[in-house]
């Protein structure tokens, strides 16, 4: 029961660390924007995240995923972390959360 606790706290504390990672070109993070899609944590510590971009052509496309993998790795009990970047769903304004919207004046 307790592995899972720290599961669930791991993940938690991984969101935290998305929520610090922004698109340099809207000034929302990468959580709130819909751009991860799925974050993942086994019992050994080792983190999956899948996400998206704005665009294929994103000109952050390079970089993006390598800065979360960094931040994500940057925390403690983190052994590995693999992200995989996805267009499948492809990312849309349908994905923001209310908050994201909001900031952006689309409410």
């Amino acid at each position: 029961m307790s592995e899972t606790i720290d599961t669930a706290a791991l993940g938690e504390n991984i969101v935290k660390v998305l929520k610090t990672i922004y698109d340099p070109e809207i000034p929302v993070d990468i959580y709130e924007l819909g751009l991860i899609y799925d974050v993942m944590v086994n019992e050994d510590n080792e983190v999956r995240i899948l996400m998206t971009l704005t665009s294929p052509n994103c000109p952050v496309a390079e970089t993006l995923p390598v800065e979360v993998e960094e931040k994500v790795k940057s925390i403690d009990a983190i052994k590995d972390v693999e992200v995989e970047i996805t267009f499948d769903p492809p990312w849309t304004q349908e994905l923001m959360s209310e908050e994201a919207k909001l900031e952006l004046g689309l409410l």
